[in-house]
């Protein structure tokens, strides 16, 4: 019983991210990039200079919370275990030429991520605890004459904000991997996600500072090590991948062949859950911000898609490209750990490391983000019955099916995305693009 509704919800969520979500992505992606001149690519330079400008900058304002913190924050949500698990999965279902639709949807996505995080900060309002609140349950409520919507978006976004994906595949390899009890380890991990969410977007952004950057330069290392030995089968390897994305891909080896919309929807699909695209989790985050200017805010979410998918996804689908090991029978939570222990000795006990950075990371981002949607929708119990909510879904869903738990998070973020795009393309003309020191 359970198979068929999740096989019925997976067609659904395909059918969504193949043709509403993804031309909606690519035409309001290029629209605001025409409007802007290609406002990610021509000031680009300007905004890295602008995120280096505030590091060990003090906060503008007493209110709110540090910018790098709050960016630290949402890119805790981005650079997840989506990076390495489902990202390789789109190669796996879509073939090779995922990843250029993955690099296009970035591509055009900076400038939605730009938008969402540029409403959210436009129209926060001030909260008791000396921040903010802001996302797309306000920002909406200007673009819509529907009081409906705002709790609509907030109730997906309690869905979303469980990422029952990473909860469970973090619990399995560390179990797997170290041979600890796996219910020690679920319990340990329910503790530790729920005392960093309790402390709000502040401790959340303190730890995920501490977390991503050394995530990034640690695997950064590994992958570039695997890419020097590789190195004469690179341009092989970017060919096969833009004529796969233009006319898909054939039956070879252990992968089953992929025309060119499963190729198209997969790349959407997974850039725009492992980026967090369109979905609006990003602006609720960013919106706590103590910057008062949004645009300049709104710059630090373009450098955060960048990271998150240029680089750390890119870095993931060409050591499986490059290692052959793609074209092999390995379930997708398996391919970079199999490619990288190939290489690199001890990667059983290095590689629960890894999936515990941006597993934990990822938890207690979007964990802070359901808390806060919650208490949008019921100042006075949200909070509390939320909180019970993410132990039970997170500790059922450790015992079923992976596959289950993406299809739910990628159709909750299909869906947020429909109305979250909807609604920046309502409120195109409140946007500027313009980086401001």
């Amino acid at each position: 019983m359970i198979d068929k509704f999740f096989n019925h919800l997976d067609t659904l969520t395909d059918f969504i991210w193949t043709f509403p979500a993804l031309w909606m992505i690519i035409l309001l992606g290029v629209l605001f990039s025409v409007k802007s001149r290609f406002f990610q690519l021509r000031k680009f330079p300007a905004i890295i200079r602008m995120f280096n400008s505030y590091v060990g900058k003090k906060s503008e304002h007493q209110r709110g919370v540090h910018p790098l913190k709050t960016f630290f924050a949402s890119m805790g949500g981005a650079i997840g275990i989506g990076n390495i698990v489902v990202i390789c999965m789109a190669v796996q279902l879509g073939g090779p030429g995922a990843i250029f639709w993955v690099w296009i949807v970035g591509f055009l996505g900076m400038l939605l991520s730009y938008s969402e995080v540029y409403l959210g900060v436009k129209y926060r309002i001030k909260n008791e605890q000396g921040s903010y609140n802001g996302g797309p349950m306000y920002y909406l409520q200007k673009a819509f004459n529907a009081p409906w919507i705002p709790v609509a978006i907030a109730l997906l976004l309690c869905v979303y904000g469980v990422e029952v994906f990473m909860f469970s595949q973090m619990t399995a390899s560390i179990s797997d991997n170290w041979g600890i009890d796996r219910y020690v380890v679920m319990l340990v991990m329910l503790v530790l996600v729920i005392w960093a969410s309790l402390g709000g977007i502040r401790r959340v952004g303190e730890i995920c500072s501490a977390l991503i950057p050394l995530f990034v330069v640690i695997y950064g290392l590994v992958c570039l090590y695997v890419f020097a030995i590789h190195i004469a089968v690179i341009p092989s390897v970017f060919a096969m991948i833009f004529k796969s994305a233009f006319t898909g891909h054939a039956a070879v080896g252990g992968f089953a062949g992929a025309t060119l919309l499963k190729s198209m929807g997969q790349g959407a699909a997974r850039g725009s859950y492992s980026g967090d695209i369109g979905i609006g989790y990003s602006a609720v985050i960013h919106a706590e911000t103590s910057i008062e200017r949004p645009q300049n805010q709104a710059c630090l979410a373009i450098f955060g898609i960048f990271l998150d998918t240029f680089v750390i996804c890119s870095m993931s689908v060409l050591l499986i490209l490059v290692t052959g090991v793609w074209q092999e029978t390995i379930p997708a939570a398996d391919l970079v750990q199999t490619a990288l222990a190939r290489y690199v000795p001890g990667m059983q006990y290095f590689m629960p490391v890894f999936i515990f950075l941006l597993a934990y990371s990822t938890l207690i981002a979007y964990l802070v983000v359901g808390i806060k949607c919650a208490a949008f929708i019921s100042p006075r119990y949200g909070k509390g019955m939320y909180i019970l909510y993410a132990i039970i879904v997170m500790v059922i869903f450790s015992f079923l099916d992976p596959k289950y738990a993406l299809i739910a998070m990628t159709f909750a973020g299909g869906i947020l995305l429909l109305f979250n795009l909807t609604g920046i393309f309502v409120l195109r003309k409140e946007i500027q693009f313009e980086v401001l020191s």
